[in-house]
């Protein structure tokens, strides 16, 4: 009887939480005319693309955008990651910690507070304006969260492994390709999944650092599809749709693999 309604309670929070997600795919695919408060909840009369058509024309290229934005960053990010994760855990030098802590700290440097002296930084180095100084970045504010997670998945790895490695010749680099990043996979994915979703759904550099509506990611032009005096809601919620995609295909396809990176010991510590 316990279980029975503690599983009751789950689906009913389930439900409750994917009630605008409902809302949404509904809207979606409605035709204009037939958007209307009062019949949010019913099923589309006529099934219709048209929504999906017009925002894409829309949004096509920013989406583009989000991805030539957000592949590189995250991957660059895990890459410098995972380096800064092996020498935390397994190499000491004097002041060790207290660069750790350091880095540790850009995790909780508010954006908006670096916003001017950013946008000066990358204006003065040619990059304001452009999806490079956006990667960045990106590449940047995302080293702390993956210095961490790879610097507590590594320090599970027996340390006999890198000294048996230093004893066979090898360098640096060497034991991190041959010893460390084999083991390190699912801390990679852990961080891949946590990074693409952050930095595709991003907002407040998107806006500020690329100031082209050319060059913005779709999370700015998903709000620059709201019209000035009549909101096509079927369109906006297809651009919503769209936008959302690419991060829900991610967690349906990579889901499991986050949970046995989590469970791995990639945040342990």
């Amino acid at each position: 009887m316990r279980k029975f309604v503690i599983y009751l309670i789950m689906v009913f929070f389930a439900i409750y939480y994917l009630l605008p997600m409902y809302v949404l795919i509904n809207t979606s695919f409605k035709p204009l005319s037939e958007v209307d408060m009062s019949t949010m909840w019913n099923p589309p009369k006529h099934w219709s693309f048209e929504g999906f058509k017009k925002a894409f024309s829309k949004i096509g290229k920013n989406l583009k955008n989000s991805f030539y934005l957000t592949i590189p960053a995250t991957l660059i990010s895990a890459f410098l990651g995972s380096i800064n994760g092996y020498v935390f855990s397994k190499v000491r030098f004097r002041g060790d910690k207290i660069v750790f802590m350091l880095i540790l700290f850009g995790m909780f440097i508010p954006y908006q507070s670096i916003l001017f002296p950013l946008i000066r930084f990358l204006q003065s180095i040619k990059l304001y304006g452009s999806i490079v100084g956006l990667i960045l970045v990106h590449v940047i504010y995302g080293i702390p969260i993956t210095t961490l997670i790879f610097r507590n998945y590594y320090m599970e790895v027996p340390g006999e492994l890198v000294e048996a490695s230093k004893i066979d010749g090898a360098g640096f680099f060497t034991t991190y390709t041959k010893i460390l990043f084999p083991l390190s996979i699912p801390a990679f994915v852990v961080v891949i999944i946590w990074q693409f979703t952050n930095i595709w759904n991003e907002f407040l550099f998107a806006v500020t650092v690329t100031s082209n509506p050319e060059k913005q990611p779709v999370t700015v032009a998903l709000v620059n599809l709201a019209g000035s005096q009549v909101v096509e809601w079927n369109v906006q919620m297809a651009g919503a749709l769209i936008t959302a995609l690419p991060t829900i295909l991610v967690y349906i396809f990579l889901g499991r693999y986050f949970i046995r990176g989590l469970l791995a010991g990639s945040v342990k510590g």
